[in-house]
């Protein structure tokens, strides 16, 4: 991984995580919170949307699905945190 990738890796984390942040809670969490619940968001949107058979392509559907698993990571901290 070149230091171009690396860097749209971290930046669609960010906005991904900025994003579902914004969807579940109404804030983000910094930035470095952003970027670690984006990638994780989007490890798991990978793995869902593969499940599913879903692909996506590009920058934008990258975006897309990192902000979906990033909104079912949140959404699943909700649900551990109440019990």
């Amino acid at each position: 991984m070149d230091i171009i990738s690396l860097i749209i890796f971290l930046a669609v984390g960010a906005l991904a995580g900025w994003m579902a942040g914004n969807i579940m809670k109404g804030s983000g969490f910094g930035v470095i919170g952003n970027i670690i619940v984006g990638i994780v968001g989007a490890v798991l949107g990978g793995f869902v949307f593969g499940l599913l058979g879903i692909t996506t392509g590009g920058l934008l559907g990258a975006i897309i699905m990192a902000t979906i698993g990033a909104v079912m990571l949140l959404f699943l901290i909700g649900l551990i945190k109440k019990t």
